[in-house]
């Protein structure tokens, strides 16, 4: 288990965009966390105020920081400072709207490791149920 403030010495995200409340299990090649989404999210006083419905960017981009807490964690160096930045997106799918209330688990899978270049299988559920899904390569650098 790991709580927001020891997210907060791995990922250099902060409000608003710092998208992972806990970690729940880790292991060297895998891990899971939440985001639960609330009202007050920033992004629901523009999308949409009538239909609040979290982007499917941002669903992406905490997946993304899940991926990277898990990688500078595993990690056997890490340079300092270090900022994860996106390679690529590939097979993304959304499958379930994201609302205020609903808490995101995200189950991330090291799919490829080589140095400071990680590929994942990323998958996002609500109530068990799969919202969102694809695959995310990223690399690490220091800042």
């Amino acid at each position: 288990m790991m709580d927001i403030k020891e997210i907060m010495t791995k990922l250099p995200h902060r409000y608003p965009f710092l998208l992972v409340d806990r970690v729940l299990e880790m292991d060297s090649e895998s891990i899971t966390a939440i985001k639960n989404v609330t009202m007050n999210e920033p992004f629901f006083q523009g999308h949409f105020p009538s239909y609040p419905v979290m982007p499917g960017v941002l669903i992406i981009e905490a997946m993304a920081q899940v991926a990277g807490i898990h990688t500078i964690s595993t990690a056997e160096v890490v340079p300092e400072n270090a900022i994860f930045f996106f390679m690529g997106v590939d097979g993304v799918k959304f499958r379930k709207q994201v609302v205020p209330g609903d808490q995101l688990v995200m189950k991330i899978k090291v799919i490829k490791k080589k140095k400071d270049l990680v590929r994942v299988k990323a998958e996002a559920f609500v109530d068990d149920q799969l919202a969102c899904e694809g695959e995310l390569t990223a690399i690490m650098r220091g800042a």
